[in-house]
């Protein structure tokens, strides 16, 4: 596994005066880009296995921690803390493969000082619920990159739309203008459910050797924005 990929073998406008320094990194949605801000979920789709490990072992990393399914507000303070928790996650853990930190091939894990990208995210997932954000609102996320490989990424549901956390570049952005092919995430509904992303395909695609199939039969409003 690469450090940026998922068990894979195989313009912009900046909040300015209105918020502090920090969260000035955070990129709003312009009127050029090639999507709407909040992602449309087309269908269920089927965990990375790793992730379903992960909640094996970490069960209380995958509860809902609030009843509420409502967008985040994304006020300044709360568009702050997503610029803080993905800056200083990316500088804080180093870029390791699981086969060198753990000796698998893929392992799903909260990192202490090593890890690949979904240990990135599921850190700063981890961190923001610490902080108050609800489980409903950080979804992990996975999409094909730049080089058509798996990655992960944190999306943070918002009312401002859904902005992406990732290990690749400190500035946090919306989904529609990272260079991604979106592919599933998690169900807001349900931490332990995942979604599709991809119109042209509903189900898990199987060049994802990262996904088994687990059915948990719980899938968000279809098709609709969320």
């Amino acid at each position: 596994m690469k450090y940026g990929s998922v068990a894979i073998y195989l313009a912009v406008g900046l909040f300015a005066a209105v918020m502090p320094a920090a969260a000035q990194q955070v990129a709003v949605v312009s009127p050029a880009t090639r999507a709407p801000e909040f992602m449309r979920v087309y269908g269920s789709s089927q965990p990375p296995y790793g992730f379903v490990a992960f909640c094996e072992r970490m069960p209380q990393e995958c509860v809902v921690t609030s009843p509420d399914d409502a967008r985040y507000q994304a006020t300044p303070q709360a568009l702050s803390e997503l610029d803080e928790v993905n800056r200083a996650v990316n500088h804080e853990i180093e870029p390791a493969t699981d086969l060198e930190v753990y000796g698998v091939v893929e392992y799903w894990t909260l990192p202490k000082t090593r890890g690949d990208c979904e240990d990135y995210q599921l850190l700063k997932r981890h961190r923001l619920i610490s902080r108050g954000w609800p489980s409903s609102s950080l979804l992990m996320t996975v999409v094909r990159d730049e080089k058509n490989e798996g990655h992960a990424v944190l999306t943070a549901r918002t009312t401002q739309g859904d902005f992406i956390l990732d290990n690749k570049v400190d500035v946090v952005r919306l989904w529609n203008q990272t260079p991604y092919h979106f592919v599933m995430r998690q169900s807001y509904m349900d931490p332990k459910v995942w979604v599709s992303l991809d119109p042209n395909d509903a189900a898990t695609p199987s060049a994802l050797s990262g996904v088994q199939s687990v059915n948990q039969g719980i899938i968000e409003t279809t098709p609709g924005y969320r």
